[in-house]
């Protein structure tokens, strides 16, 4: 039986398949909507590129104010045994290993633009990562562009919907896992993820939600009732991050470091030690890595039916339009013969019928 490790590889892979040939999701059943994934949802400043860095230990998406993440990026991390050098592949550049993570934000930056233009539109044609680490878990996110409330200098009036249409047509399909970013020096009431996810999953089945930001609450205050679900419960359990402080980002600290440090606050402090255990980037990775091998193992019977399904539509048409002739003579020969045989058949059909 093959592993949970090899069974998220397999979904990654089907995923890639699926982009290359325009398959990304859209009108009607898909195969990319039929396949388990987790989809990062935040509101701009909430600290989602935080997170996600802090998942695969690296700095690597680009940074900027206002929108930054302007197409999906279908993130997939791969475990490598210990001792054995990280590395990232675009999906575009296949031929190309980047070792040098600087170089992958540029990639990134520049494979956006490419579809979107120096503009501040979006675009729902995902980019797809793949990095390869030993400090990662197996594991599959969609970066989603951040939701706003307006529209700044530059930006189509439009945006704003533009947006939530984009990251309401993942989350509201019922294979995908969401996850949830609000920052701890905002309400959670107010909360552009949260709100969202209530809207499509108001039973919170599939939210996970992630409170960021905790060491920049106003002192005397702390998310202990979002975080222990007294706020707004989830069938999941909330889960708090440390973000790493400006100046850290300004002076490169090392993501290795940041994780310690985060380990570190929540070790220490006297309103999250109880929680330690069931917090930060290092504990999220692995929450989700779970939980996206349980829901693959759960919908495996449905997506073979889909690709069998699929195959045989295919094959269908196939038969309706005629096959492709092969380029050698000897194949080409054989389906010369069995076109001829076919046409006697029919014609004699046509004689015996009179």
């Amino acid at each position: 039986m093959a592993t949970m490790e090899s069974l998220i590889g397999l979904v990654n892979r089907i995923q890639r398949a699926c982009t290359v040939l325009g398959d990304y999701g859209g009108e009607g059943m898909s195969l990319w909507e039929a396949l388990p994934s987790v989809a990062v949802v935040g509101g701009q400043s909430s600290g989602k590129s935080s997170v996600l860095e802090s998942v695969v230990g690296r700095d690597f998406l680009p940074r900027g104010s206002g929108i930054v993440t302007r197409r999906p990026l279908v993130l997939q991390l791969h475990k490598l045994d210990k001792g054995q050098s990280e590395y990232a592949e675009f999906l575009h550049a296949t031929k190309k290993r980047f070792t040098d993570f600087a170089s992958v934000r540029r990639e990134i930056q520049e494979e956006t633009d490419r579809i979107t233009g120096k503009s501040k539109q979006i675009s729902n044609i995902p980019i797809h990562l793949s990095i390869y680490s030993p400090n990662v878990v197996n594991l599959t996110l969609i970066d989603l562009p951040g939701l706003t409330k307006v529209a700044v200098e530059g930006q189509p009036e439009s945006i704003v919907e533009d947006i939530e249409n984009m990251v309401r047509s993942y989350v509201e399909k019922p294979n995908c896992i969401i996850l949830a970013i609000s920052p701890a020096n905002q309400d959670i009431a107010t909360s552009d993820a949260i709100k969202l996810a209530r809207e499509v999953d108001p039973a919170g089945e599939r939210t996970f939600g992630v409170v960021t930001k905790l060491d920049l609450m106003d002192k005397g205050t702390n998310a202990l009732d979002v975080l222990e679900g007294r706020s707004y419960r989830l069938q999941h359990p909330w889960v708090g991050i440390v973000n790493r402080s400006q100046a850290d980002i300004n002076k490169n600290v090392d993501m290795i470091a940041a994780r310690r440090k985060e380990r570190e606050y929540f070790e220490t402090s006297p309103e999250y030690g109880h929680l330690s255990h069931k917090m930060g980037s290092e504990y999220l990775a692995k929450l989700l890595s779970k939980h996206l091998e349980t829901v693959i193992r759960q919908r495996i019977p449905s997506i073979i039916a889909l690709i069998n399904k699929t195959i045989d539509e295919l094959n269908a048409e196939l038969d309706r339009i005629g096959r492709p002739i092969a380029v050698d003579s000897g194949a080409q020969l054989y389906t010369i013969l069995e076109m001829c045989r076919a046409f006697d058949r029919v014609f004699k059909e046509h004689l015996d019928g009179g």
